[in-house]
């Protein structure tokens, strides 16, 4: 017997969720096993994959049965395409997630170059996005959605002060380059992490309205798609 139409909606939303919120734990883990020297923290990362992976192959799954034998209209089906592609930026990053926490195996054996004062600062600004983005879905709030994307911009500027900061202790001693190249690669991660949580709100703001902003301007994109 098939189940309700809401229903199977609910158990994407909810499955969502849940994966949503293991990205946002591995995203914290990574960056405290890299501050507090933590491997067992990494290894709690790496072990949250699997588990990431298998959300977003079940979001997957039920879109594509939902997409198959329902053939949803208008909202309904923008919900669950975005649904779809959402899942799809949370597992990317998870995978950046992973990332890092390669990298801080890495450095965790070597002294610590630098007090991490930046890349934390970081991880929480991606992490506050992905979550406001999933209250965003959850609440269908496009203002909520487009304010996510307005804070990209502080996570990037971030990245450059890290770049800035970490290529003036290379070019100061050779010795720092394996280390500063490390943080280099941790603090893209996270500004890659920011970039998908902009993606995850841009496709909040075209589920709720039917704007398609993705590389358009704010101008371009006031026309609804039918």
């Amino acid at each position: 017997m098939n189940r309700p139409f809401d229903e199977e909606l609910r158990d994407m939303r909810k499955t969502l969720l849940h994966m949503a919120a293991q990205v946002e734990e591995s995203i914290v883990l990574s960056v405290r096993s890299l501050k507090e020297r933590r491997e067992d923290l990494a290894r709690e990362v790496l072990r949250n994959e699997d588990l990431i992976n298998r959300f977003d192959l079940d979001v997957d799954e039920i879109g594509m049965r939902l997409l198959a034998l329902r053939q949803p209209m208008a909202a309904d089906l923008r919900f669950i395409t975005s649904a779809m592609k959402i899942a799809s930026d949370l597992e990317r990053i998870g995978d950046l997630a992973v990332n890092i926490v390669e990298q801080s195996l890495v450095l965790i054996t070597s002294p610590p170059l630098k007090p991490l004062i930046d890349i934390p600062e970081m991880a929480r600004l991606a992490q506050g996005m992905v979550k406001d983005a999933l209250h965003a879905f959850v609440d269908k709030d496009e203002a909520l959605a487009r304010a996510v994307c307005e804070r990209d911009d502080a996570v990037d500027h971030l990245n450059e002060q890290v770049f800035r900061e970490l290529l003036t202790y290379m070019m100061g001693d050779r010795d720092t380059i394996p280390r500063a190249m490390g943080l280099l690669l941790v603090s893209r991660q996270l500004e890659r992490m920011a970039d998908h949580a902009t993606n995850i709100a841009e496709d909040v703001i075209y589920m709720v309205s039917g704007r398609i902003i993705k590389h358009r301007s704010d101008q371009e994109s006031k026309e609804p798609v039918s």
